[in-house]
């Protein structure tokens, strides 16, 4: 059952990084943390290597499509090695409770934002 389970949720995940372009820590690390009990930094690093296959599938999908900027991709690639190594590390400073409410506040400001649209207004 619990083979099913992470199956599922990997399928879950994968759509969801190709259509939406989110990395999948969306729906696995809760999924981690509250059907397989992993502890959460467990969860955040699963998620991360589990991340590398699935954006690969995803990009060159939409890299055939024309929708990628190499450009654009490789100067955020850039900043975002750093700021992986820089975030794992405080991770891992961090308690596992603590991560779970960081992650549960990101996750509501963000879709919050999504919602009522709030930095498309500071842009304009």
């Amino acid at each position: 059952m619990e083979f099913f389970i992470l199956i599922i949720t990997g399928v879950l995940m994968g759509i969801l990084s190709g259509m939406l372009g989110v990395g999948g820590g969306i729906l696995l690390i809760p999924a981690l943390i509250f059907l397989m009990k992993v502890e959460p930094h467990k969860a955040i690093g699963i998620s991360l290597a589990v991340i590398i296959p699935t954006a690969c599938s995803g990009a060159f999908k939409h890299y055939k499509s024309g929708n990628v900027d190499l450009k654009i991709a490789l100067f955020v690639a850039l900043g975002a090695i750093g700021g992986a190594y820089l975030g794992a590390t405080i991770a891992n400073a961090l308690p596992g409770a603590t991560l779970r409410k960081i992650f549960g506040g990101f996750l509501v400001l963000m879709g919050l934002n999504m919602l009522f649209e709030w930095t498309s207004k500071l842009t304009k």
